[in-house]
Protein backbone atom coordinates (compact mmCIF):
# COMPACT_ATOMS: atom_id res chain seq x y z
CA UNK A 1 0.00 0.00 0.00
CA UNK A 2 1.60 3.24 -0.74
CA UNK A 3 2.14 5.69 1.13
CA UNK A 4 1.13 3.70 4.45
CA UNK A 5 2.80 4.39 7.74
CA UNK A 6 4.33 1.25 9.56
CA UNK A 7 1.88 1.52 12.98
CA UNK A 8 3.68 1.95 16.20
CA UNK A 9 3.66 -0.74 18.42
CA UNK A 10 5.41 -0.03 21.31
CA UNK A 11 4.52 -0.73 24.82
CA UNK A 12 4.04 2.45 26.97
CA UNK A 13 6.57 2.17 29.98
CA UNK A 14 4.76 2.89 33.31
CA UNK A 15 1.39 2.24 31.95
CA UNK A 16 1.98 -1.43 30.94
CA UNK A 17 2.43 -3.78 33.31
CA UNK A 18 2.16 -8.20 33.42
CA UNK A 19 -1.43 -7.68 33.81
CA UNK A 20 -2.28 -5.65 30.61
CA UNK A 21 -4.44 -7.11 27.97
CA UNK A 22 -4.50 -6.77 24.40
CA UNK A 23 -6.97 -6.97 21.86
CA UNK A 24 -5.55 -8.19 18.66
CA UNK A 25 -6.26 -8.13 14.93
CA UNK A 26 -3.99 -9.56 11.99
CA UNK A 27 -5.71 -9.31 8.47
CA UNK A 28 -4.25 -11.60 5.81
CA UNK A 29 -3.12 -10.40 2.83
CA UNK A 30 -6.41 -11.55 0.84
CA UNK A 31 -9.05 -9.34 2.30
CA UNK A 32 -12.52 -10.99 1.77
CA UNK A 33 -11.15 -14.49 1.03
CA UNK A 34 -11.07 -17.97 2.97
CA UNK A 35 -7.72 -18.27 2.93
CA UNK A 36 -7.44 -18.91 6.78
CA UNK A 37 -9.32 -21.46 6.36
CA UNK A 38 -8.15 -23.65 3.38
CA UNK A 39 -5.58 -26.22 3.62
CA UNK A 40 -6.14 -26.99 7.62
CA UNK A 41 -4.39 -23.37 7.75
CA UNK A 42 -6.31 -22.12 10.63
CA UNK A 43 -5.41 -25.54 13.02
CA UNK A 44 -2.22 -24.95 12.12
CA UNK A 45 -2.96 -21.22 13.13
CA UNK A 46 -4.14 -22.34 16.14
CA UNK A 47 -1.20 -24.69 17.03
CA UNK A 48 1.33 -21.90 16.67
CA UNK A 49 -1.11 -19.89 19.47
CA UNK A 50 -1.18 -22.70 21.50
CA UNK A 51 2.45 -23.69 21.56
CA UNK A 52 3.61 -19.46 21.71
CA UNK A 53 0.84 -20.10 25.01
CA UNK A 54 2.23 -22.67 26.69
CA UNK A 55 6.19 -22.01 26.04
CA UNK A 56 5.44 -18.43 28.05
CA UNK A 57 5.92 -16.22 24.61
CA UNK A 58 2.39 -14.84 25.77
CA UNK A 59 -1.21 -15.80 27.71
CA UNK A 60 -3.68 -16.18 24.99
CA UNK A 61 -7.08 -16.17 26.91
CA UNK A 62 -9.15 -16.20 23.36
CA UNK A 63 -7.87 -16.51 20.10
CA UNK A 64 -9.92 -16.67 16.67
CA UNK A 65 -9.13 -17.81 13.43
CA UNK A 66 -11.91 -16.19 10.57
CA UNK A 67 -11.58 -16.39 7.03
CA UNK A 68 -9.57 -13.72 6.34
CA UNK A 69 -8.29 -12.69 9.83
CA UNK A 70 -7.32 -13.66 13.30
CA UNK A 71 -8.41 -11.53 16.41
CA UNK A 72 -7.02 -12.20 20.02
CA UNK A 73 -7.19 -11.34 23.26
CA UNK A 74 -2.91 -11.68 24.65
CA UNK A 75 -1.31 -10.81 27.82
CA UNK A 76 2.57 -10.23 26.31
CA UNK A 77 4.15 -10.86 29.62
CA UNK A 78 7.67 -12.26 28.47
CA UNK A 79 10.34 -9.05 28.25
CA UNK A 80 12.20 -11.12 25.33
CA UNK A 81 9.09 -11.36 23.25
CA UNK A 82 7.47 -8.16 23.73
CA UNK A 83 4.27 -7.36 21.34
CA UNK A 84 5.68 -6.46 18.36
CA UNK A 85 8.48 -9.28 17.99
CA UNK A 86 6.01 -11.88 19.20
CA UNK A 87 3.19 -11.18 16.80
CA UNK A 88 5.99 -10.20 13.91
CA UNK A 89 7.48 -14.28 14.90
CA UNK A 90 4.14 -15.53 14.94
CA UNK A 91 3.38 -14.31 11.26
CA UNK A 92 6.58 -15.60 10.09
CA UNK A 93 5.72 -18.58 11.32
CA UNK A 94 2.21 -19.36 10.50
CA UNK A 95 3.45 -18.52 7.01
CA UNK A 96 6.10 -20.47 6.22
CA UNK A 97 3.69 -23.10 3.95
CA UNK A 98 1.89 -19.92 2.31
CA UNK A 99 4.13 -16.82 1.52
CA UNK A 100 2.58 -13.64 1.45
CA UNK A 101 -0.47 -14.86 4.17
CA UNK A 102 -0.66 -11.44 5.99
CA UNK A 103 -0.58 -7.98 5.63
CA UNK A 104 1.89 -5.64 6.89
CA UNK A 105 1.60 -4.90 10.24
CA UNK A 106 -1.32 -5.69 12.72
CA UNK A 107 -3.91 -3.82 14.92
CA UNK A 108 -3.42 -3.55 18.64
CA UNK A 109 -5.69 -2.13 21.04
CA UNK A 110 -4.69 -1.94 25.26
CA UNK A 111 -7.84 -2.93 27.15
CA UNK A 112 -8.15 -0.95 29.84
CA UNK A 113 -11.08 -1.96 31.88
CA UNK A 114 -12.59 -5.80 32.83
CA UNK A 115 -15.77 -4.90 31.30
CA UNK A 116 -14.18 -4.00 28.27
CA UNK A 117 -12.30 -7.39 27.95
CA UNK A 118 -15.58 -9.09 28.58
CA UNK A 119 -17.17 -6.43 25.61
CA UNK A 120 -14.41 -7.85 23.35
CA UNK A 121 -14.10 -11.31 24.38
CA UNK A 122 -17.42 -11.45 23.02
CA UNK A 123 -17.25 -9.84 20.41
CA UNK A 124 -14.41 -12.03 19.28
CA UNK A 125 -16.55 -15.32 20.43
CA UNK A 126 -19.59 -13.58 18.23
CA UNK A 127 -17.70 -12.77 14.77
CA UNK A 128 -18.29 -16.04 13.06
CA UNK A 129 -22.24 -15.72 13.91
CA UNK A 130 -22.34 -12.15 12.64
CA UNK A 131 -20.78 -13.16 9.51
CA UNK A 132 -23.41 -16.19 9.35
CA UNK A 133 -20.96 -18.51 9.18
CA UNK A 134 -22.61 -20.58 12.18
CA UNK A 135 -25.66 -20.25 14.22
CA UNK A 136 -23.99 -20.50 17.38
CA UNK A 137 -20.85 -19.12 18.79
CA UNK A 138 -20.37 -23.03 20.27
CA UNK A 139 -20.41 -24.38 16.49
CA UNK A 140 -17.34 -22.16 15.31
CA UNK A 141 -14.56 -24.85 15.66
CA UNK A 142 -11.45 -22.58 14.93
CA UNK A 143 -11.19 -21.15 18.10
CA UNK A 144 -8.31 -21.58 20.90
CA UNK A 145 -9.80 -20.41 24.64
CA UNK A 146 -7.48 -20.79 27.89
Amino acid sequence: MAGRTKLPHETPLGVVTEESLFFITICSKNCGSSGLLESSRAERILDAVHHRHESGVWYASIFLVMPDHVHGLIYFHNPDHPMEKAVTDFKRWTARDAKGIWQLDFFDHRIRREESAREKADYILMNPVRAGLVKEVEEWPYVFVA
